[in-house]
C-alpha cells in the first residue's frame, strides 16, 4: 500500500501516544500485537503504512527537537508503552501561538505548563507543501479557536486533509464544511472520541435505557484528570465548544433531550499527581415500569491519550481512503463513529455499520 503522509499540529500527550502507537504496531510481519485496534487493516492500510512527515508546536521543549524525542518532553506525562522509538528525521517546527495558551497556566510550575519557545513560527501551509503531507491531524489545545482557524484554511489552501480531533467546530460548522467541499477536499472531525471513554460510554447507558423504554430524568458526568488538557480547561470561559460538544453527544441518544437543568457533562478538576489518568463519574437517573425509579452509578478510570489514540488511527486511514475516492467535505459516517460533534450524529451501532460500509464500497 502507499504510504498516508501525516503532519500533527500539537506534540502533546495525545501526539506521543499515536507516535508510540505507531511503533508498537509497526512490523508488518504478522508478528505484531493487534490487541487494543479496531482495525488491524482499513481497506488495505495498517499502521505500518502511515508515516509522520511534519509535526509543529509551540513549547520551547519541543520546537527544534526530534519529534521522537518531542513526545516524552515536559509538560507531557501519558503512559510511555513504547518507549523505543526509531529516528523519524522530522524536527519539531514552531507554529503560530495564537489562542493556543490560556494566560492562565502561567500560574502553574513549568513541569505542568506549556513554555513557548522564542522561534519564529514558521507559516503552516508553506511547511505541509513542503512536507508532502495528505492529512493533518489537530491536537491542539481546548479554546484554540483562531489556532485551529487558521490550520484548516492551510489545509484548503494546500489541499490537504484535516482530522480535527478538538472541540473546535470544522466539519461540524456548514461554512467549513462547504469550503472544504467546494476545495475538492475530505476532512474528519469534530472532537474525537475515546476507544472506550466518558462519552462513548455515557452514550451507550443513555441509549440501553431509552431502548429498554427507561426515561432518564436527569443525568451527570464528571471527569478529573492531571494533563495539560484539564489543567488548560480550568479557564472556563474556554470550554463553550467542549460543553457542546459532549453534551450534544449523550443528548443525540435520547429520543426526546432533557432540559438543560437536567444534564450536566463536563471535567470537574484538574489533580496533576493524576497525570494523564482520566477518571469520570457517571450518574444516570431514570424512571421504569409504573414510575419505579433507579439509579447507575459508575466510575471508570482510564489513560486518557492511548485511549484517544487508539480511534484516531482509525479516522486516519478512512480519511485517506477518502482521497484516495476522490471523496470532499465531511465523511459522514466516519465523523459519527469517531467523533463526539460529528455534522450528523447517530447512534454508535448505525454509525459503526455505515463506517464499515464505506470501508468496504
Amino acid at each position: 500500500m502507499p504510504e498516508i503522509r501525516i503532519a500533527i499540529a500539537g506534540i502533546g500527550n495525545c501526539a506521543s501516544a499515536l507516535v508510540q502507537g505507531l511503533a508498537y504496531y509497526a512490523p508488518a510481519d504478522g508478528a505484531a500485537p493487534m490487541a487494543g485496534l479496531m482495525h488491524p487493516s482499513i481497506a488495505g492500510y495498517t499502521l505500518a503504512d502511515m508515516r509522520i512527515v511534519a509535526a509543529f508546536d509551540i513549547d520551547r521543549r519541543k520546537v527544534g527537537q526530534p519529534l521522537e524525542a518531542a513526545i516524552f518532553a515536559r509538560p507531557n506525562n501519558t503512559r510511555i508503552f513504547c518507549p523505543r522509538i526509531p529516528a523519524s528525521g522530522i524536527t519539531v517546527q514552531m507554529a503560530p501561538i495564537l489562542d493556543g495558551i490560556a494566560p492562565h497556566m502561567e500560574e502553574y510550575g513549568e513541569q505542568e505548563r506549556f513554555e513557548p519557545s522564542n522561534e519564529s513560527p514558521v507559516d503552516i501551509g508553506s511547511a505541509l507543501q513542503a512536507s508532502g503531507a495528505q492529512i493533518l491531524v489537530n491536537y491542539l489545545p481546548v479554546g484554540a479557536q483562531q489556532a485551529t482557524e487558521q490550520l484548516a484554511e492551510a489545509c484548503i489552501k494546500t489541499g490537504v486533509s484535516l482530522v480535527n480531533c478538538i472541540p473546535v467546530f470544522i466539519a461540524s460548522d456548514n461554512g467549513w464544511a462547504e469550503r472544504f467541499r467546494s476545495a475538492g477536499i475530505p476532512i474528519v472531525g469534530d472532537d474525537v472520541k475515546a476507544q472506550v471513554g466518558a462519552t462513548i460510554t455515557h452514550r451507550t447507558l443513555a441509549r440501553l435505557l431509552a431502548d429498554r423504554g427507561m426515561s432518564i430524568e436527569n443525568t451527570y458526568q464528571l471527569n478529573v484528570g492531571g494533563n495539560t488538557d484539564f489543567l488548560n480547561m480550568l479557564a472556563r470561559d474556554r470550554l463553550v465548544s467542549k460543553k457542546i460538544s459532549k453534551t450534544s453527544a449523550v443528548q443525540s441518544q435520547l429520543d426526546a433531550p432533557l432540559p438543560a437543568e437536567r444534564i450536566h457533562i463536563g471535567p470537574a478538576d484538574y489533580v496533576p499527581f493524576l497525570k494523564d489518568n482520566k477518571v469520570c463519574f457517571l450518574r444516570l437517573a431514570a424512571s421504569g415500569f409504573g414510575g419505579v425509579g433507579m439509579e447507575i452509578e459508575l466510575r471508570l478510570s482510564v489513560e486518557d491519550s492511548p485511549n484517544s489514540a487508539g480511534v484516531v488511527v482509525d479516522a486516519i486511514r478512512c480519511c485517506q481512503i477518502a482521497r484516495d475516492r476522490g471523496l470532499s467535505g465531511p465523511i459522514d459516517s466516519v465523523c459519527a463513529y469517531t467523533m463526539k460533534h460529528p455534522p450528523m450524529q447517530m447512534p454508535d451501532t448505525d454509525a459503526r455499520r455505515r463506517m464499515e460500509a464505506f470501508i468496504a464500497e
